[in-house]
């Protein structure tokens, strides 16, 4: 993973409300949310919901299509998985240990 991006990343997911709705659509898996759905959940304005989704989208974490006059999020997991790899890169001064199941675990959920 490109440093930059995982800088990008972490960013992000550096503020209570984004961490929350990416948590969130971890949760929802592969289908998704709604927008409208996850402000209501989460109890954030449509403004507000907005712009933390779009800055979880530039970040490459949360994606979305369209579905009739829906948009629906998900979480991108690859990305998820990705980061994970880069944080636990050097973990166990390079042997093999327990860090190295994650990506394991994410890809059992989809």
């Amino acid at each position: 993973m490109n440093p930059n991006l995982a800088v990008r990343a972490l960013g992000a997911l550096a503020h209570d409300s984004r961490l929350a709705i990416f948590r969130l659509l971890v949760v929802a898996g592969r289908e998704g949310m709604p927008a409208g759905e996850i402000g209501q959940q989460l109890g954030l304005a449509p403004s507000s919901l907005s712009f933390h989704l779009k800055d979880l989208s530039h970040a490459d974490l949360v994606k979305s299509r369209q579905d009739g006059r829906f948009v629906i999020y998900t979480a991108n997991f690859d990305a998820m998985t990705d980061l994970i790899g880069f944080l636990t890169e050097n973990c166990c001064a390079g042997a093999s240990c327990a860090a190295g199941d994650v990506p394991n675990v994410c890809s059992s959920r989809q």
